[in-house]
C-alpha cells in the first residue's frame, strides 16, 4: 500500500478548485472512439473514506478485458485532500487514486470510475479529471443519476435512455441486467459514448455493476480497514502524488 500526502499546490478553496476545473475541462478529448471493448486491459478505481480519521483509501484493479480475470491491483491511502463540496468530489479523491494507479506494475488500459465524467454539473467529473491528468481513456459508471433526469430504458439488458441536463444529453441510463435498475454511463476522456456503453455491457456479464467496480470497491474497503487498524506509515506521508502517469504497453 502506498501512503501519500496532499500534493503541493493542491487547491484549498472552492474558488481555486473551480478555477482548476475551468482550466482542465477544455482538454477533455471527445473525438476518439477508445479501445475496442473486450480487448487489452481495463481498470477499475474506487475509494473508501474514514471521516472520523480524515482518511481516504483508493484501489486500482486491472482486469484482462477478454476474460475479466484480475491481472494486477494496488492501493493507496492518504488524508482527505479537500473539504466536501458537491461537484468538487474529485479533489477529495484524486491524489490517492493517482497514487494507486502509479503503483500498478502494468498499464491500466481503459479506466472505469465509480462516478461521473461529462454527467457532472460542470461537465468535468472524476472520470474526466482523471483522464485529462493521466492521458488515459476513461469512463464513468455511476449507481445513481446525480441531478440529471431520464426516462426508464426498456426492461431488457442493453436497453438505454438519454441522461439529460435539460435538453443536453450528458450520458445514458443503461440496463445491465434484465428488469434491474440501470447504471448511469458517461464519457470521461478519449472514449465515445457508444464505446462507454459497450465497455459497460462487456464488464457486466453477471451483475448490475461492472466487474471493475466490484473488485475495486472490495479492495479499497480492505485497504481502509488495514490503514485504520495500523495507521499510515509516517515515513511516506509527505510523498508527492504525480499529476501525469505513463506506462509501457
Amino acid at each position: 500500500m502506498t501512503t501519500v500526502g496532499v500534493p503541493a499546490g493542491w487547491p484549498a478553496t472552492e474558488a481555486e478548485a473551480r478555477a482548476v476545473q475551468d482550466e482542465l475541462r477544455g482538454r477533455v478529448v471527445l473525438d476518439e472512439p477508445g479501445p475496442p471493448p473486450g480487448s487489452g486491459r481495463v481498470t477499475g478505481v474506487d475509494v473508501a473514506y474514514d471521516d472520523e480519521r480524515d482518511l481516504v483509501a483508493a484501489a486500482a484493479v486491472v482486469l484482462d478485458a477478454a476474460t475479466l480475470e484480475v491481472v494486477a491491483e494496488s492501493t493507496a491511502v492518504g488524508r482527505v485532500s479537500f473539504p466536501y463540496v458537491p461537484g468538487l468530489l474529485a479533489f477529495r479523491e484524486l491524489p490517492t487514486v493517482l497514487a494507486a494507479l502509479a503503483a500498478l506494475p502494468v498499464g491500466p488500459g481503459l479506466v472505469v470510475c465509480d462516478g461521473y465524467g461529462l454527467a457532472h454539473p460542470r461537465r468535468f467529473g472524476l472520470a474526466s479529471h482523471l483522464g485529462v491528468l493521466t492521458g488515459l481513456p476513461t469512463i464513468g459508471v455511476a449507481k445513481n443519476p446525480f441531478t440529471f433526469t431520464y426516462e426508464e430504458p426498456g426492461a431488457a439488458r442493453g436497453s438505454s435512455a438519454p441522461l439529460l441536463a435539460g435538453a443536453e444529453e450528458v450520458g445514458r441510463a443503461l440496463r445491465t441486467r434484465d428488469a434491474v435498475k440501470p447504471v448511469f454511463v458517461s464519457v470521461g476522456h478519449r472514449v465515445s459514448l457508444a464505446g462507454a456503453l459497450a465497455h459497460t455491457l462487456a464488464l457486466t456479464p453477471a451483475y448490475r455493476l461492472p466487474e471493475t467496480t466490484r473488485h475495486a470497491d472490495g479492495l479499497c474497503r480492505r485497504a481502509l480497514k488495514e490503514a485504520t487498524a495500523n495507521g499510515p506509515a509516517q515515513s511516506s506521508a509527505s510523498r508527492q502524488t504525480p499529476t501525469s502517469l505513463y506506462w509501457e504497453s
